[in-house]
């Protein structure tokens, strides 16, 4: 079943530059959705290394083992992606599908099965056929190429109403080094390592040690800030590919001064997918970033925002425009952090609504009201006891939410 197009989509999609190294082909498979594209198979020139970051569920799906296992070796040769099954929860016969559908597209690229990266996303507790992949990957394996990206950020998608690319350069002494990222989810997002799944693909030469400590702090402060529901699902992957083809000298240490430069662009690119993720949001309308200060540590201040973030009462006042900041001092409350009521201040936007633990004097309802008709909103919390700061960016609960998930397998 399609859904209308978020509010929130982007107007425009950026072109996202030719990677040496990567090709890659979609196809039709029909897993679930008919008539779409639903497979994705990606191959990398040799010498690609890559790192991933996974999620935290105790019931990982299958293609996320298989990855665990795999990623050790930092060498990749391809991806294969699948929509409308998330291979999760299938027992004995997810792990066999898994390394049969490894098995095909190793055959197909005419790589070693060990180095073919996995991912699935869609329906939980379905067993998926590895069937599905033989002749597809023998068919795309024929059709490789650099794009456009368009076409596989479109083959990964599942109740998203929008594809997600997003893009970013480096330069090192004129030479430029280029990343490309894509990425899928709209519900199940309350990523902790959402259904999430991205993929970033670089022509920077770096090791894969190298590229897997600079990502786990950069998926901390894009990935793992956003919600859209508070449940994190048995899927959530990210995976890195470099493929050392730009023309600079191999980065293989992290305190390498390119190292930093080098992060700082692929978390660009990841923040960026991030926040087209919450505005893909099931149902969403709105986009909150929600920002604590005053904390007693980042830790704690994290924990607060996640707790107004993920709030289904707070989410709903959003959604009918109403300032309640009553709500919000709830979700301060239960979030089992350090607060004082007494110290409290909130602010939606530029308009303080409560502080010193009441409301505020200067409250202006209609000025507040007015600015909660906006698409982007800011809500601010300080709690006056220390230095911890941390942001989280949520969307609105809508009836349309309920909408999407009430008919999720039919």
């Amino acid at each position: 079943m399609a859904h209308p197009v978020s509010p929130l989509a982007p107007k425009t999609y950026p072109e996202l530059p030719v990677i040496a190294g990567v090709r890659f082909a979609t196809a039709e498979a029909g897993i679930k959705y008919k008539g779409r594209t639903d497979v994705l198979l990606a191959a990398f020139d040799p010498g690609t290394s890559v790192a991933g970051v996974f999620t935290r569920s105790k019931c990982p799906s299958a293609p996320v083992d298989w990855c665990r296992d795999n990623l050790g070796r930092g060498v990749a040769r391809a991806l294969l992606v699948n929509s409308g099954n998330a291979n999760a929860f299938t027992g004995m016969k997810g792990r066999t599908t898994v390394e049969v559908s490894a098995a095909h597209a190793a055959k197909a690229l005419g790589v070693p099965a060990g180095e073919v990266f996995l991912a699935s996303t869609g329906v939980i507790g379905e067993p998926l056929d590895p069937a599905k992949f033989e002749a597809v990957t023998r068919d795309m394996a024929t059709r490789l190429e650099p794009g456009p990206w368009m076409d596989a950020a479109k083959a990964i998608m599942t109740t998203d109403t929008y594809p997600k690319l997003a893009t970013a350069t480096a330069d090192f002494d004129g030479i430029t080094v280029s990343i490309a990222g894509i990425a899928k989810g709209s519900g199940m997002i309350a990523p902790d390592m959402a259904t999430m799944l991205s993929f970033v693909f670089t022509d920077a030469p770096i090791s894969a040690p190298v590229l897997q400590a600079l990502l786990q702090p950069l998926i901390e402060r894009s990935f793992n800030s956003i919600t859209v529901d508070s449940d994190t699902s048995t899927s959530d992957t990210c995976l890195v590919f470099a493929t050392g083809k730009a023309g600079i000298e191999p980065i293989v240490s992290a305190e390498d001064p390119r190292a930093k430069l080098f992060a700082a662009a692929l978390g660009d690119v990841l923040h960026d997918l991030a926040l087209l993720v919450v505005r893909d949001g099931e149902g969403a309308t709105k986009m909150v970033t929600v920002t604590v200060d005053g904390a007693t540590s980042d830790a704690s201040a994290f924990r607060i925002a996640r707790s107004i973030a993920n709030s289904p009462l707070v989410k709903t006042a959003i959604a009918g425009e109403d300032a309640n900041w009553g709500r919000v001092v709830m979700a301060v409350g239960k979030a089992g952090e350090p607060a004082d009521r007494d110290r409290l201040s909130i602010a939606f936007g530029d308009f303080t609504v409560a502080e010193h633990g009441e409301r505020a004097a200067g409250y202006d309802e209609a000025a507040a009201s007015a600015y909660m008709k906006n698409q982007d909103l800011e809500l601010r919390v300080g709690l006056g006891l220390g230095s911890g700061t941390a942001t989280v960016v949520t969307c609105d609960l809508t009836h349309g939410y309920i909408d999407i998930n009430g008919s999720y397998r039919s």
